[in-house]
Order: structure tokens, then sequence, then C-alpha cells
């Protein structure tokens, strides 16, 4: 179970609630969820029961009891516990299980993994002024609206710099607007576009105007051109590049990535019983995997908040660790080895990775290169 499909659940949870007369409150248009601090219980927390109770006119923790019953009951879900005031924590079953779903997810959706229909009821138009940092965040955050769900437009104090274009900006009017509109803000980048792109290109360019917070100055030197580990964008394209490798180097071996969860072997009992116990395979792919499942609350907040930062952040997060679980367990086999279920799990994960960050570059813009 995803956090996505989490935060469904929850919400199916309070709809039936409602429905049975169990609870008397207005069914809020989304559940957040999120993963649990340190020193916390569960998997992931959510805060419904509290915002439900004033008007539900019940204490917190009655309208967590009346949840957390509905909630423990469905496919996915280990355990419901209350917390504090109110709070409802969440253990998923065993992490084979939610892994399967978020790696059959990402083979399924593509590149458009993470995306949804959570502000499909909002209408946005972004304006911002004849500045090319202010453009591309504007474009990057439409991108992002519209693939949560949501519609409208972007428009410009003036009429647009020619050389926007060739960023992939695009204004669909200028001009002041009758009335207040959302503005794009950004710290001035201190160039024009056609001194980035004749300096960096449209790649290093956006990913110069988009990787820092809209509050901070972008950097936008040199080091964005390194072709080295230290350039977190070459970082995120290497990683890429280097899953679509191993995908070619396992069909010129003859074998293809496996569904399973990672570890886990399609073999008989004995085999599968060998395989229950945690490995240093296990401990190294944790971390990927949680971020392959937290991609998608990533895309959603980076819409809602207008910050395309933070889903560069997230590349950044998503390609380390690629490489830590590459370097710990190669998805082909070496020398004499032969393919074997554990392999075509971890090619699996590796494909997935790779997938991620082509998607999330191509909604910043950046093209995402087969070879580098």
């Amino acid at each position: 179970m995803t956090p996505a499909d989490l935060s469904r659940t929850v919400l199916h949870a309070v709809r039936r609630a409602v429905d049975e007369d169990a609870l008397r409150a207005p069914v809020p248009a989304r559940v957040r969820v999120e993963r649990t601090r340190p020193g916390g219980s569960g998997d992931y927390a959510c805060a419904v029961a509290l915002q439900l109770a004033g008007p539900a006119a019940l204490p917190a923790l009655e309208v967590a009891r009346i949840l957390r019953e509905r909630v423990a009951a469905e496919p996915g879900v280990g355990r419901v516990e209350i917390t504090g005031p109110g709070f409802l924590s969440f253990t998923l079953d065993a992490p084979a299980e939610s892994d399967r779903a978020v790696l059959a997810a990402v083979r399924e959706q593509g590149l458009v993994y993470g995306h949804g229909g959570a502000l499909g009821d909002e209408i946005h138009q972004l304006h911002h002024a004849r500045e090319v940092r202010a453009a591309v965040t504007a474009q990057a955050v439409f991108r992002l609206l519209v693939a949560q769900g949501a519609r409208g437009r972007t428009t410009c104090e003036q009429a647009p710099d020619p050389d926007w274009a060739r960023l992939g900006v695009t204004v669909n009017a200028y001009g002041t607007p009758p009335t207040p509109l959302t503005e794009i803000r950004p710290v001035p980048a201190g160039a024009t576009a056609g001194e980035l792109l004749e300096r960096l290109g449209p790649d290093a360019a956006r990913w110069g105007l988009l990787r820092a917070a809209g509050h901070d100055r972008a950097a936008l030197g040199p080091e964005l051109l390194v072709q080295g580990e230290t350039n977190p964008l070459f970082r995120v394209r290497y990683a890429h590049a280097r899953a679509r490798a191993l995908t070619r180097g396992a069909t010129a071996l003859g074998f293809t990535a496996e569904a399973a969860p990672y570890g886990e072997s399609p073999a008989g009992p004995a085999a599968q019983a060998a395989n229950a116990a945690p490995t240093p395979y296990d401990r190294a792919a944790r971390p990927l995997l949680d971020l392959l499942a937290d991609h998608p609350g990533v895309l959603l907040a980076g819409a809602r908040h207008r910050a395309p930062d933070r889903v560069a952040r997230q590349l950044e997060a998503v390609a380390h660790a690629f490489f830590d679980f590459h370097d710990s367990c190669p998805p082909l086999p070496a020398g004499d080895e032969k393919p074997s279920a554990a392999h075509r799990a971890r090619l699996a994960i590796a494909e997935a990775a790779g997938t991620v960050l082509a998607g999330g570059l191509s909604l910043l813009g950046i093209r995402a290169p087969e070879h580098l």
C-alpha cells in the first residue's frame, strides 16, 4: 500500500462512518498522511480525527476510535493505533506486500507515476514578472498542478522574452490582470534567458533556476556543467541512464525484471523460508523503496506549495539511494554467476527508480538521456 492508497483508505473510512451515521461531520476533500516522525509509532500517521472532532461535536479520541475500526479492516493495513490526543498511527502489512504494490504501480503508470486527481476541482492562473526565473518557476508549477488534475494558465506582466521558448516556457497572456492572481515571484536570477542558455544550455539552466527554493538565490555557475558526482543534476541523469543500461544488459543476458518484492524468490517452501529472514539486500533496498513510495506525495506537495524545488530534491535523494542500492546489490550477475530471482527483483527496483527519475525530470522540463 502506497501513501496515496492509505490516504484514500482513510478517506473511505470517514465516508463509511458518515454514511452509517456513526460520525456526523462533513467529509473532507482529502486526508493527509505523513511518515511517522522519529520516536513515533507505526509507519504513517494522520490527524484527521482532530480535524473532524469539532464539526462532529465529539472528542478527538472518540472520532479516532470510530475510524480505527473501519481502517483496520482494510487490506494492506496491519495495525492501527491511537496516539496522543487522537492521532491515528498506521502499521502497514509486511514490506513485501507494500513494496510489490509500489513497483507494480510504477511499472503500470510509467512516467506518470505519482500523477493524480487530488486537485481536479481547482483552477489556477499563475502570474509572474518578466524575469526568467519567475517564468521558468511558473511553468514548472503549472506542470505540477496539471499532473494533479488542476486546470489553469500562466500570465506575465509584460510581453514574454522570446528566449523563454527555448527554456520550454509558454505564456498564455500578458498584461495587468483585472483581479489579484497567484503570483510567482522567486528571487530573480540576475541574468537573462539568453545569457543562461549561452552559458549553460536549457537543461542545466532550468535545473539551476528550479533547484533552490524560491526565497533563496539560484546557483547558476559553471558547476552545473560538471560531469561528475559533485553535480546533483549529472548524478540524477546518470542514475537514470544507468538504470536504462541495466535493462539493456539484462536483455543481453536473457532475463527481465521480476515483479516480486525485494529478495523474495518464487521458489519452493524451503527457499521461501530461507528468504524470510532479513538480509543485507533488504537493508540496502529499504531507503530506495521508501523514496519510490513517497514520490506521489512529493509531487502533490510540490503542486500545492508551488515548490518545484521539492521535486528536484526528491530526485537527488532517489539518485543517491539508487547508487547505494546498486553498489550493494548489483542487479546484473557478474562473471560466471547466472541470473537468479534476486537479480530479477533487484532489476525491478532499479527500473522503477529510473522511471521515477525520468518522470520527475520531465515535470521539471529537463531531458532524461538514455546514455551519458
